[in-house]
């Protein structure tokens, strides 16, 4: 489902230019995966993990509690829906009622308050009677209709998290901070059914068996436990905690995971009947957050805040015969609460983004909505194929379905087009025009706002959005429409590139030739030149530099001359330049050399008369575009001096009073004088200074002292040498 066919004028210039390495081809901005969706805005809209947009099912408000957060949700056989939870700081737990019967069809009340923080858990058994259990210091209340609460059983824990009855009318209590299980017959009477060994019996359900299916925490533990309490570990999860447990209508059990287990030590199991510690506080299990009580005792219910559980959470199926599988993870969402649709497919209520997922297979799932209420807390299926959700941050009872939302929009994130840029055509997937609108708006500032273009609609499939630099598109789907693959055609505006410097090198040292055209290496004894990268000036426009203004080393060569330049194009092109000289009293450019492609050049500067010139780099980007097309920018260097003539040097005046002294003038018709030498009988060369001790100028005098003249015939060799490496020798005979 990934084909994507872009049919665009502009793309006629490939086919007659197939060389061409073109950085303004017609491109295709495409969108065909969930990560790709997940950078825009959904509104009402579902989203498959293979990268389909569809029209979400319909949300439905139906209580608002105030609350904080519902933690349980429940349906008895008149179609009453209750509804549990608590609010930090508030010292009663609250249980409601939403009647769809008679004149108070979807009206909601408070049923009852309860003694608590909050109630974790709802049971109906076949007589209509509502349980509520609640935590910290968990008690089993049983509610009438008209609100009378009574205790129907006191587990003598701390935590109460779920509640299941059997076939026979038994109840099932899970609890911590011991992680026992309760078994509590229809007149009230309980007792331990069974020991977990773990701090935590963290969720529960009853299969068609009977079976008790237990999560745990801390050892992410997944057990079956006989009518008759033989328990049996099915699997042991990566995670910390069994946050729920489902079975299906073909015997798999379904379980969601939460939290890092090596994380959080785990709590020691506390035997039956053990004294309370009253000193010491109950640590919150991971995926809790800890709220005080009108008792200063700290009390844990589950986690609002993402940032206390890490790693997010995982599903796995295990199936009839105890294998077990991984069939779903994702890295930030948390599940809360597992049910099943109509069709036996399993969702996940979520936070901390208030995601509802749908398991479709063991390798995809659909992220069907996203609620306001960041946490989705509570999951069940009631008739006509609805599901009810209870939530948190803020309590809310929802109805979901069956009824899709009229319609959908998907706003996309926005593309940048890397430079000024024109728009083409919109392509999709399925191709059908029916169903699904699409609207676009540009900009030339990163992030869409007012001063953007207006939201138009396409014309004929194409957009019509003002060519610019960025652009945004607005996709409306409606019915039974789907959408899976987005591509936009666009091609950037053809700029001119730009030169922005151009540095002369220094004389008598020349750049290695090109890659394959005889490359010429210096040895050991020749000296080399390595620059440091160009310090480039500032520029109008930051385009993309092909080139950060390191140039290889360079090696000594006398008579050579180079320059080397910093050259941009915004399309990101590549380039090539002509590179052209001219006297700074000349109006004629000549060429040095043509369709160079790296952005340094060097040649020999004797085939030019001495004098100041000026070098003129033109770049072009015709390797990158039609010949019709191509453009060129330009910039010329600073004046610079070639100078290959030597010194001229006056030899020699001598004088041998009070000692021999010689004396010689050297002057160098353009360049400084850089350093003089003197050799005695062809011996050492030793520096001498100009008489005025500075060589600043290009004209010096020298005296030479010769304080142990050697006796007979000598012979006194002047050298002197300009800044450009041009040497004058000269030489006198003392008798």
């Amino acid at each position: 489902m990934r084909l994507v066919l872009v049919v665009c004028a502009l793309v006629c210039v490939c086919a007659l230019f197939p060389t061409l390495s073109s950085a303004v081809q017609t491109k295709t901005w495409e969108q065909a995966s969930m990560e790709d969706f997940d950078q825009g805005m959904l509104q009402h809209l579902s989203l498959s993990s293979d990268g389909r947009l569809a029209v979400a099912p319909r949300v439905k408000e139906l209580y608002d509690s105030s609350l904080a957060v519902l933690w349980a949700v429940a349906r008895d056989s008149k179609g009453t829906i209750y509804a549990g939870g608590g609010s930090l700081g508030e010292s009663r737990a609250k249980l409601f009622a939403i009647d769809f019967q008679g004149a108070a069809q979807g009206r909601g009340k408070l049923l009852a308050e309860l003694d608590g923080i909050a109630v974790q858990a709802i049971a109906i058994d076949r007589q209509d009677r509502v349980y509520a259990a609640t935590s910290p210091d968990g008690k089993v209340y049983r509610v009438d209709s008209s609100g009378k609460a009574d205790v129907f059983y006191d587990p003598k824990t701390k935590y109460i998290w779920a509640l299941a009855f059997a076939k026979n009318g038994d109840l099932y209590v899970a609890t911590g901070d011991r992680g026992e299980i309760h078994r509590v017959t229809p007149a009230g009477a309980g007792s331990v059914f069974f020991r977990t060994e773990e701090a935590h019996a963290r969720s529960l359900t009853v299969d068609a068996a009977d079976n008790v299916i237990v999560g745990t925490e801390p050892s992410g533990l997944i057990l079956r436990v006989s009518p008759a309490g033989q328990g049996f570990v099915l699997y042991q999860a990566p995670k910390r905690e069994i946050t729920a447990v489902a079975v299906g209508t073909d015997g798999a059990i379904y379980a969601a995971g939460a939290g890092n287990r090596a994380a959080t030590p785990a709590s020691p199991p506390t035997a039956v009947g053990a004294a309370p510690q009253p000193t010491a506080p109950v640590p919150a299990p991971p995926g809790t957050v800890q709220i005080v009580a009108p008792n200063p005792t700290p009390v844990a219910l589950p986690i609002l805040a993402s940032q206390a559980v890490t790693g997010g959470s995982e599903i796995y199926r295990i199936q009839a015969d105890g294998y077990p599988r991984r069939i779903w993870s994702h890295g930030q969402d948390l599940v809360y609460a597992l049910a099943f649709d109509a069709q036996g497919r399993l969702l996940a209520g979520t936070g901390n983004r208030g995601n509802l997922y749908r398991i479709d297979s063991d390798y995809s799932y659909t992220r069907l909505l996203n609620l306001d209420p960041t946490q989705i807390t509570g999951l069940l299926r009631g008739p006509e194929d609805r599901i009810y959700a209870v939530t948190g941050n803020i309590g809310k009872v929802v109805a979901i379905g069956p009824e899709p939302e009229a319609s959908g929009i998907f706003e996309s994130d926005v593309l940048d087009a890397g430079g000024f840029s024109y728009w083409g055509r919109v392509h999709k997937e399925p191709e059908t025009p029916a169903g699904t609108t699409f609207e676009t708006r540009s900009g030339n500032v990163g992030r869409a706002q007012r001063n953007w273009s207006a939201w138009a609609p396409l014309n004929q499939g194409r957009v019509m959005s003002p060519p610019a630099r960025f652009l945004q598109y607005r996709a409306t789907v409606s019915g039974n429409s789907e959408l899976s693959d987005v591509g936009i055609a666009y091609q950037m505006k053809n700029v001119a590139p730009v030169v922005a410097q151009v540095e002369i090198t220094p004389p008598n040292y020349r750049f290695p030739a090109p890659l394959g055209l005889g490359t010429t290496t210096g040895t050991a004894a020749t000296p080399t030149l390595t620059l440091q990268p160009i310090q480039r000036r500032p520029v109008p426009a930051q385009g993309i530099s092909a080139d950060p203004g390191n140039t290889p080393a360079l090696t000594w060569t006398k008579g050579q001359i180079g320059a080397r330049w910093v050259a941009d194009d915004d399309n990101g092109d590549t380039l090539q330049f002509k590179v052209e000289i001219r006297g700074v009293n000349e109006t004629g450019w000549k060429l040095v050399r043509d369709k160079v492609r790296e952005r340094y050049l060097s040649w020999d500067s004797t085939a030019y008369s001495d004098g100041k010139y000026v070098l003129r780099v033109t770049a072009s980007d015709a390797p990158s575009n039609p010949p019709d097309e191509a453009l060129t920018g330009l910039r010329e260097s600073d004046p610079f001096l070639i100078d290959n003539t030597p010194p001229e040097i006056t030899c020699c005046k001598v004088s041998s009073s009070p000692a021999v002294t010689v004396q010689f003038h050297a002057k160098d018709a353009l360049s400084t004088l850089a350093k003089a030498e003197y050799s005695v009988n062809g011996g050492d060369w030793i520096v001498v200074e100009p008489t005025t001790r500075l060589t600043d100028s290009n004209e010096h005098d020298y005296r030479i002292a010769l304080a142990n003249r050697p006796p007979g015939e000598v012979t006194v060799a002047v050298r002197v040498e300009d800044t450009y490496g041009n040497q004058a020798v000269a030489k006198t005979v003392l008798k």
